[in-house]
């Protein structure tokens, strides 16, 4: 079994030239799956969620010899994934002739068309549900619902207060359960 470093250990490699690859490929390696899953519960589609997380990856490696470690490393790559999702979300909305509302519908037209889709099954109805939220409430919605993440480490990634995020968070549980019971 491979031993995972601690982000201490690996930014120190990452700023020596002789191990700056092997450091940035065990970042990769250690945080890939954690923020593909957070990157794809806000973009819904695969595709889509490996190109943000490769514009990820390319900000982390431009960005990394500055990271200050005032935060944690996962914090701050929590924020560049949710900043690059953001952006994504933004420019389909640009890009895209049709209303908002029509755009919104077409992340929930993405999971309907999934070959394993089924209304009457809990997941796929949260799913479903979340894409009704307006996209700072399913952001907070996911990363307390679905990462775990306390409200302080929260606060730091959005750069948001912690009330207000305790308010978006019971916000998008109500309307989720609203429609949820209602479809």
């Amino acid at each position: 079994m491979a031993v995972v470093m601690q982000d201490a250990e690996l930014l120190l490699q990452f700023k020596n030239p002789s191990t700056k690859e092997k450091a940035f490929t065990a970042i990769i390696k250690k945080y890939q799956e954690k923020l593909y899953w957070h990157v794809r519960r806000m973009v819904v589609d695969h595709e889509d969620a490996n190109d943000v997380l490769q514009n990820v990856f390319i900000r982390v490696w431009n960005g990394l010899e500055n990271f200050r470690e005032d935060s944690q490393l996962y914090t701050w790559l929590y924020r560049i994934a949710t900043n690059e999702c953001l952006s994504f979300l933004e420019q389909k909305k640009r890009k895209s002739t049709v209303p908002m509302d029509e755009s919104e519908s077409g992340l929930s037209n993405t999971i309907k068309a999934d070959k394993h889709f089924d209304a009457n099954k809990l997941e796929w109805k949260l799913q479903l549900a979340m894409q009704q939220l307006p996209e700072k409430q399913r952001l907070v919605f996911n990363l307390r619902y679905y990462d775990e993440m306390p409200y302080e480490e929260m606060s730091k990634v959005l750069e948001t207060s912690e009330g207000a995020l305790k308010a978006s968070y019971h916000h998008a549980v109500k309307k989720i359960e609203d429609f949820i019971l209602n479809h």
